[in-house]
């Protein structure tokens, strides 16, 4: 086995790896509301969306040609080259998501991804090493579109059905919406594998190309799709329970028909998205959607310093990324060949277990993770959600008050 082929590897379980912290930390775009509102079972809720993401990540490949051809200049490096900057940019996006989890910050994975590829092209190539017209139009400009379109969409489909259904007595309308919400959760859950799967398929795409083993110009070969398909769906079943606390508790006091409204619309853009190849990010879409609902129905508690804290992690999602992206490349272009790799996939793993101790000393859980916001994270008070088993396996995540 060569060393070359051992870089290939390497890159290709960090790739893996990546699409796994992928699935657990975007579970709470597809099923945050429907397990605030008691649509869903915590468990079951996982369980339904890891199948769905499963199935939605065999039914489309734009979005993987995008990441694939449309983030680094192609042209201007390959080999062993790009295979290090594609593995630096993994590394990257791994401890982003990683990070933010530990804070229960829904941030985007796909930016993350983004971010640390261009930080490691930029160290290895310079500027020109980026595809900057692809990432404008691509990444950047969908990124500042969608959670403004979704939480319009999501806040006049509020108003609609309040004004539709204000006859209807409120038990009746509350079991009618929860019922509605596991069909519209379950496509969010569809349209998130047809997006965000694909984004790895993408990089792994690109090691390929620069091991030598496929042609730009090749299809996307199947074992990729299943390994990425089967990695996301394995995380997405982890449950991600920190961030869903805070998009289904923290945002917005939400109800059945305003879970359904903004299971509507994020499902509705992120398959748009999918469908013209566009790597939209599907936490900025459901978070934007639950925060139209709050918008469009009236008297709603909007918490607006939660909702400030997810923008300004958005905002330095790119440029983090991409920072540590650069750093990893640096090390391991320092150390160079595949000891550089393994050294920097040595601090990869390292780092990560620090995170999980951490994580470990409060963890929120489904016993947990629908108890009364107070203000932070962490629930001043354990409160079991009702019906779900308070021993269930905890995603072991934690973090001090945000």
């Amino acid at each position: 086995m060569t060393a070359e082929l051992v870089v290939l590897l390497v890159v290709v379980v960090t790739a893996l790896a990546f699409d796994f912290t992928n699935g657990f930390h975007d579970t709470g775009n597809a099923m945050a509301t429907s397990i605030a509102t008691g649509a869903l079972r915590p468990k079951v809720a996982v369980a339904l969306s890891a199948t769905l993401n499963l199935i939605g990540a065999f039914l489309s490949v734009e979005v993987a040609a995008t990441v694939a051809k449309g983030v680094v200049n192609l042209g201007t490096v390959s080999g062993e080259d790009l295979l290090l900057i594609v593995f630096a940019g993994l590394v990257g996006g791994i401890l982003w998501n990683l990070a933010t989890w530990l804070f229960g910050m829904p941030s985007s994975s796909s930016h993350a991804l983004f971010g640390g590829l261009i930080g490691a092209a930029i160290a290895s190539i310079g500027m020109n090493g980026v595809e900057w017209g692809g990432v404008m139009g691509k990444v950047i400009l969908p990124a500042l579109l969608a959670p403004v379109v979704a939480a319009l969409v999501a806040a006049v489909g509020t108003k609609l059905i309040y004004r539709i259904t204000h006859a209807v007595p409120d038990d009746t309308k509350s079991k009618g919406f929860r019922i509605g919400q596991v069909g519209t959760a379950s496509l969010v859950s569809l349209a998130h594998g047809t997006n965000d799967a694909q984004k790895t398929m993408g990089v792994i795409f690109l090691a390929l190309v620069a091991h030598g083993s496929i042609s730009p110009d090749a299809d996307m070969p199947f074992w990729v799709k299943l390994s990425c398909a089967v990695a996301i769906a394995l995380g997405t079943y982890l449950g991600g329970w920190r961030i869903i606390r805070t998009l289904g508790k923290g945002l917005v006091e939400i109800s059945a028909p305003q879970g359904m409204a903004a299971e509507s619309s994020s499902a509705a853009i992120i398959l748009t998205s999918s469908h013209l190849g566009l790597p939209l990010s599907t936490t900025h879409v459901a978070t934007g959607s639950i925060l139209g609902t709050g918008l469009g129905r009236r008297g709603a508690e909007v918490r607006w310093g939660v909702a400030g804290r997810m923008a300004v992690a958005w905002l330095i999602t790119l440029p983090s990324a991409g920072i540590v992206g650069a750093i990893c490349w640096a090390i391991a272009h320092l150390i160079g060949g595949l000891p550089g790799v393994l050294v920097v996939f040595a601090l990869l793993i390292g780092l990560s277990v620090v995170m999980y101790l951490r994580s470990r000393q409060e963890p929120i859980d489904p016993s947990n993770v629908n108890a009364e916001w107070d203000g932070g994270l962490t629930p001043a008070a354990e409160t079991p959600f009702a019906g779900s088993d308070a021993d269930a396996d905890a995603d072991h995540t934690t973090t001090r008050n945000t």
